[in-house]
């Protein structure tokens, strides 16, 4: 429970400096990651900026097509006529034609797998009567789920200046349709779809390049980036994430699953700080480490161990400037993953404006100078630009 709270005040710090950042560091993007049990923020930067959704908007397109079916409204079999507006939407799309059918099952694997835009005009006319009527009824849906900064004008995702969402707000999204439709989440994790012969697989590939990955959706439109919604199970617990603004669908994707790992070295440190804590009480408050020492053993190891915490942690070593946050942040991630001595320092992204143009340095903060100078050798062995710097203070923005 202390590591809970800890973790939700570290969180709490996290959301502070992310929000604190103004548009110009970054025009898309934004992520988050929430433990769903417990509703702690694990990881989050810049969750409450307004971007567009995308195709992330067909997670509320489902969310309404599931309470119908829930309600018995509908049925699995329901038969839903395509429109010529339907049936003329753009590109992505299944090619539904005009005046013919599709069943409410084949609209919900047609919005998983190939994100039909066409096919969510047929869901919204039929549900709805209207797509615009459909929309007024998903913004207000989406408001009593307390997606307060959201809103909807169209079923699909198409571009619209109007339609709006958070990173944050995506994953209450997520959390919703689980919880409130466990026997209809499943078909998030379907990864291909028939439809009059032809094959359409999921584009969400980190069903298959992410272990414990069992949803959610992917998007893209070109004023949002690149987006992902993802539902990850971890050692018993279930964790959400989304990223918006990814470069490509690749980087993107490989920009979730750091984020995802950097999260699970953090759970697996506090679980196992927390067996320590139980062993410690078991043994009259003893640290499991000195289980077994004698009195002079313990003396010497404590003093070993109160030395070793005075060493001053106010070196980073910085990785390169950028024009952009994403790119910076980026390189940093990689930094902590190339050499083993940064795997558990924090990102610093840094943002400074020079002749006019706003610079992002990329950072990892909070070593001793050892290990700062260990590392940076490293990097270069690998033709990676480093320096080492002192920090007067190690503040850590974007990601931990």
């Amino acid at each position: 429970m202390g590591d809970l709270v800890h973790l939700r005040l570290i969180a709490a710090v996290m959301i502070a400096v992310c929000t604190q950042l103004t548009p110009a560091m970054s025009a898309r993007y934004a992520s988050i990651i929430v433990d769903e049990k417990s509703g702690a923020v694990l990881h989050a930067a810049n969750p409450d900026w307004q971007t567009y959704p995308a195709s992330l908007t067909k997670m509320m397109t489902l969310y309404m097509v599931f309470e119908k079916l829930k309600s018995g409204k509908i049925q699995f079999g329901t038969a839903l006529k395509v429109s010529r507006r339907a049936a003329r939407r753009p590109k992505s799309k299944v090619g539904v034609r005009r005046g013919t059918t599709i069943t409410v099952r084949q609209g919900i694997k047609a919005l998983v797998t190939k994100s039909a835009n066409d096919v969510a005009t047929v869901i919204a006319e039929g549900l709805g009567g209207t797509e615009e009527k459909f929309t007024r009824m998903m913004t207000y849906r989406a408001r009593q789920l307390g997606m307060s900064r959201t809103t909807f004008r169209n079923a699909s995702g198409l571009p619209d200046r109007k339609q709006v969402t958070t990173a944050r707000d995506m994953a209450r999204l997520s959390i919703a349709l689980r919880r409130d439709f466990p026997e209809y989440f499943k078909f998030f994790s379907t990864k291909e779809f028939y439809f009059r012969g032809r094959r359409h697989g999921n584009h969400n590939k980190l069903l298959s390049r992410l272990p414990g990955t069992d949803g959610i959706k992917t998007g893209y439109i070109r004023d949002s980036g690149f987006n992902i919604a993802v539902s990850v199970k971890y050692k018993g617990r279930r964790l959400i994430g989304t990223v918006f603004g990814g470069k490509s669908a690749n980087k993107r994707d490989r920009h979730a699953i750091t984020l995802f790992k950097r999260v699970f070295r953090m759970l697996d440190e506090m679980d196992k700080t927390d067996r320590k804590r139980k062993i410690a009480g078991k043994n009259g408050g003893l640290p499991v480490t000195f289980v077994g020492l004698s009195p002079a053993q313990i003396a010497k190891r404590r003093a070993r161990n109160k030395a070793k915490k005075k060493v001053p942690r106010n070196w980073s070593v910085q990785v390169g400037a950028f024009d952009r946050f994403t790119p910076a942040h980026l390189a940093a991630s990689r930094a902590s993953r190339i050499a083993p001595s940064l795997r558990r320092s924090r990102i610093s992204v840094k943002s400074s404006a020079a002749r006019g143009k706003r610079i992002y340095r990329a950072r990892l903060v909070g070593l001793v100078e050892a290990k700062a100078r260990e590392a940076c050798k490293v990097l270069k062995r690998r033709n990676i630009t480093c320096l080492v710097i002192r920090e007067e203070s190690a503040v850590s923005q974007g990601d931990h």
